[in-house]
């Protein structure tokens, strides 16, 4: 970025036209713009199968569509989401398409309430999982509490989630109706209200759940002794900072590592805060 753009496009273009079996392309944090993706597809669309370009402020819906539209074999694709779009979902679902392995979506908001985020169809999400049924739908939220108006209000197709901010609990409560395929959640920070119903109600709905990271966030240790029962051993990891715990009337923090680990089928201790 810290290139003149018109230096930068200059020499990428060269590439795009010299590479006519381009595979994989990782832009970036780049100033790549719509004219050298339409390069791009010009001369590598039957052979790019991975594009990963989060933070690519140049580039329009229109221009990541033009990719989707003609390069049918790509199986990875990375984006910031004010590129995605219904008729992104649609081309990238369409019958000429490979089904598609990796989605990734960069949801990010720099000034709190200046970035109006879009909703996506359901019936695109519909059709987009119906075309790539084993796609992993990876999604980053840094975000702040107010903006997640737009999301989680219908079934996606989800599979890893990651809040890098701090999330209300109403949030995490739609995440648990809403993402049934979701396989890892990490919450960064909460707050000081407990999260017990709402990691119940993902144990409850989210059955390939086998990850799960919670940071500055409460859940009392009754609670979290049954969400771990009912995920079972297919928890494969579980990171849960020891402040995360409150004790209660059943369980105190020297007990719990025993219950959680009994569940676990393996040795488990909540993650410690270094004390450097």
């Amino acid at each position: 970025m810290d290139l003149p753009k018109s230096h930068f496009i200059s020499a990428l273009t060269v590439v795009f036209v010299n590479s006519k079996s381009l595979s994989s392309l990782k832009i970036d944090d780049t100033p790549v713009d719509d004219p050298s993706l339409k390069v791009l597809v010009a001369n590598n669309s039957d052979t790019l199968k991975l594009l990963k370009m989060s933070s690519c402020p140049h580039v329009s819906p229109a221009g990541i569509l033009c990719v989707a539209d003609q390069c049918h074999g790509l199986r990875e694709l990375a984006l910031n989401y004010h590129l995605l779009s219904d008729e992104l979902l649609l081309a990238l679902s369409s019958e000429k398409h490979v089904r598609l392995e990796h989605l990734r979506i960069d949801v990010v908001s720099e000034n709190p309430g200046q970035t109006h985020f879009h909703t996506i169809q359901k019936s695109s999400w519909d059709a987009f999982i119906k075309h790539s049924p084993k796609v992993n739908l990876v999604m980053y939220f840094f975000l702040y509490e107010e903006e997640f108006d737009p999301f989680f209000r219908y079934e996606i197709p989800a599979t890893h989630l990651y809040f890098g901010r701090s999330v209300s609990k109403d949030v995490l409560g739609r995440v648990g109706m809403t993402c049934p395929r979701l396989v890892e959640l990490v919450v960064c920070a909460n707050g000081l209200r407990p999260l017990d119903e709402e990691l119940i109600r993902i144990a409850e709905r989210c059955k390939n759940l086998s990850a799960i990271g919670l940071g500055e966030c409460e859940v009392s240790c009754s609670a979290f002794v049954e969400f771990v029962k009912m995920c079972g051993g297919r928890l494969s990891q579980l990171s849960i900072m020891e402040e995360v715990l409150i004790p209660d009337q059943k369980y105190s923090l020297e007990q719990i590592h025993w219950e959680v680990s009994k569940h676990l089928g393996r040795v488990w201790f909540p993650d410690m805060m270094p004390t450097w």
